[in-house]
C-alpha cells in the first residue's frame, strides 16, 4: 500500500527561510532614507530645501536716503491684500527730524511707501515747521487721520482702489503747537494766511490735494497723495473758507439791574399811549394852545387841483378859411 504525502508540505520544507535580522542592522526607515541618491547637487551634496526662506531685498534708494537724521520711520514688511491693496518698500513714519535735531510726532504712527514718507518729511522740514513760527510757538506733532486702509475712494462700494489702499496717501486735519493749541486746516476760524500757505506748499508737492468744496467727503481733513495719471496731472482743490460773520444772538439781552420792575415798565408804557388822545383842558396855558396851533398847521392840506392834461380845443375856422389855408 503506497502512501502519498503532500507535495506543498514538501516543497516549503525544501525552501529556505530567511535568517533572522542582526540586532546591529540598521532600521528600515533610515536605510531606505539613506538608499536613495541625493539630486539636489552632482556632487552628492545636500540637498536644498525647496520652500527655503526668501532672502532679504536690498534696500532702495529712497530706504537709503531717509535717514534718522530726517525721519524716523522703520522698515516694515510687504503688505499684500485682496483687490491690489498693500505695497512695498513700506516704512512706518513716527516723527520728522528738523534740522536742529527736535522731532515732529505723527500721532498716529503713519503707514506710507517710501516716497510717500519721504515727501512728506521734506514738506514738514522745508515748509511746515517755518510757517509755525509765525503762531508764536513751534510745531510739535501733526494731526494725522488716516494713512494706509484698504478700502476704495471715499469708502463707496464699488469704486475704484484709493490711494490709501496702496499706502500712498495721508489725511491730515491740523497742526499741534508746543503750545498746546491745534490749528485745524478746515476751520475757517484758523488763521487765513497760515491756511493759504499750507494749502500752496501742498499743491506744489504733491501730485493730488483734496480739502473743503472738493467733493464734500473731505470737508474735515486735507487728503493728499503721489497718485500716478496721465501726463502728471495734478488736482488741487482746497477752498479757503472765510470765517462766518457774527450774527445777533438769538435770546434777548440780560435785563439791566437798574431797570424798573416790569409792573411799573408796562403802566408807564399804557400811560404814555394814553396823553395824546385825553382832551386838553379849556384853561390851559398859552404854550400849550400856541404848540397846538403849530402842530395844526404842520398838518398838510388838501392836494391842489390836478391839472388839466388836455389843452383847451381850439375853435373850429369856417369851411372856406379852411380850404384857403390848404391852399
Amino acid at each position: 500500500m503506497l502512501t502519498l504525502s503532500a507535495p506543498g508540505a514538501e516543497a516549503r520544507e525544501r525552501i529556505p527561510l530567511p535568517q533572522p535580522r542582526p540586532a546591529t542592522a540598521p532600521q528600515p526607515e533610515r536605510a531606505a532614507a539613506t538608499d536613495k541618491p541625493d539630486v539636489g547637487e552632482p556632487n552628492g551634496g545636500p540637498q536644498q530645501a525647496e520652500t527655503a526662506a526668501p532672502q532679504p531685498q536690498a534696500p532702495s534708494a529712497c530706504r537709503l536716503a531717509l535717514t534718522e537724521q530726517i525721519a524716523i520711520a522703520p522698515s516694515i514688511p510687504d503688505i499684500t491684500g485682496p483687490g491690489g491693496c498693500g505695497g512695498t518698500d513700506l516704512v512706518k513714519l513716527e516723527a520728522v527730524v528738523l534740522p536742529d535735531g527736535s522731532r515732529i510726532a505723527v500721532t498716529p504712527a503713519a503707514i506710507l511707501r517710501c516716497p510717500m514718507a519721504s515727501a512728506l518729511a521734506e514738506w514738514v522740514r522745508t515748509d511746515v515747521a517755518p510757517l509755525a513760527s509765525s503762531l508764536e510757538s513751534r510745531l510739535a506733532a501733526l494731526d494725522n487721520f488716516d494713512s494706509y486702509e484698504c478700502r476704495g475712494r471715499n469708502r463707496q462700494r464699488g469704486a475704484k482702489l484709493s490711494e490709501h489702499g496702496k499706502a500712498n496717501a495721508i489725511d491730515i486735519r491740523g497742526l499741534k503747537l508746543a503750545s498746546g493749541r491745534l490749528v485745524s486746516l478746515t476751520d475757517p476760524v484758523s488763521p487765513r494766511g497760515v491756511r493759504e500757505s499750507v494749502r500752496q506748499s501742498m499743491c506744489d508737492r504733491f501730485a493730488t490735494v483734496l480739502g473743503p468744496g472738493s467733493d464734500g467727503y473731505h470737508e474735515d481733513h486735507i487728503h493728499i497723495d503721489l497718485a500716478q495719471r496721465r501726463n502728471d496731472y495734478r488736482m488741487c482743490q482746497w477752498d479757503v473758507h472765510e470765517p462766518m460773520p457774527q450774527i445777533a444772538p438769538l435770546l434777548p439781552a440780560p435785563r439791566p439791574d437798574e431797570a424798573p420792575p416790569r409792573e411799573v415798565a408796562a403802566d408807564q408804557r399804557q400811560d404814555s399811549n394814553r396823553l395824546p388822545q385825553q382832551a386838553q383842558p379849556e384853561n390851559a396855558p398859552p404854550e400849550q394852545a400856541e404848540s397846538e396851533q403849530g402842530e395844526q398847521a404842520a398838518q398838510p392840506g388838501p392836494p391842489p387841483a390836478a391839472k388839466q392834461s388836455k389843452a383847451k380845443a381850439k375853435p373850429k375856422k369856417p369851411r372856406g378859411e379852411r380850404h384857403s389855408e390848404r391852399r
